[in-house]
């Protein structure tokens, strides 16, 4: 057991990098399924009900609820509804975002205080993310007749959100590497420097 332990202590550095390969996995994936009507119609109730992103959208909450298709199932009445909402034009910008800030993490090999910077949009939106808790009715198991609904009985809506409270702080961990390892470049790239400059006065 002890040599466990002690094997398991020195994965610090190696669980970091897994965090970060996760997040950079998760935020490209994810951000580019936002190109694709199913995965649009899917957070439109989480945009329509944030007062941070619903100005993005023509129709207010709770109007979307008529017009929502399943995954996998086609009305064409109801993709006309979230074309002129601009459901599916939001979900491409944000989509582009999601892509670029995995992206920026990435560059972590080559340029730390990118990925540092990466990680920390990546801590912001999984904040945003997080409050759709508080203003997203569907998050919470519906009154439909069974006693359980209402906090704390997450539904799968809520389940998906709840995750990124991992994210969150995969994110903290990994800004913090990238940027200690951005302060280490740059006290040795300083180093450097007087170092040449005291040859060129010698």
């Amino acid at each position: 057991m002890h040599k466990f332990f002690q094997f398991a202590a020195n994965l610090q550095e190696t669980g970091l990098h897994l965090a970060r390969l996760g997040l950079i996995i998760v935020l490209v994936w994810i951000g580019g399924l936002k190109a694709f009507p199913y995965e649009a119609h899917g957070i439109v109730p989480f945009v329509a009900n944030s007062p941070f992103m619903s100005f993005f959208y023509k129709y207010e909450a709770p109007d979307y609820k008529t017009h929502m298709n399943k995954e996998g199932e086609l009305k064409p009445e109801n993709v006309a509804w979230h074309e002129q909402n601009h459901t599916y034009a939001f979900s491409y910008g944000l989509g582009f975002v999601i892509v670029m800030i995995g992206l920026l993490i990435a560059t972590y090999p080559v340029w730390p205080g990118v990925s540092a910077f990466g990680s920390f949009l990546a801590f912001g939106m999984s904040l945003v993310t997080l409050s759709f808790l508080i203003t997203t009715p569907e998050t919470w198991v519906q009154p439909l007749g069974d006693a359980h609904h209402g906090f704390p009985y997450l539904s799968g809506s809520g389940r998906l959100v709840i995750k990124d409270v991992i994210m969150l702080g995969a994110s903290v961990a990994t800004m913090a590497q990238a940027a200690r390892k951005y302060l280490y470049q740059q006290e040795k790239l300083e180093r450097l420097r007087e170092r040449r400059e005291r040859m060129m006065v010698a």
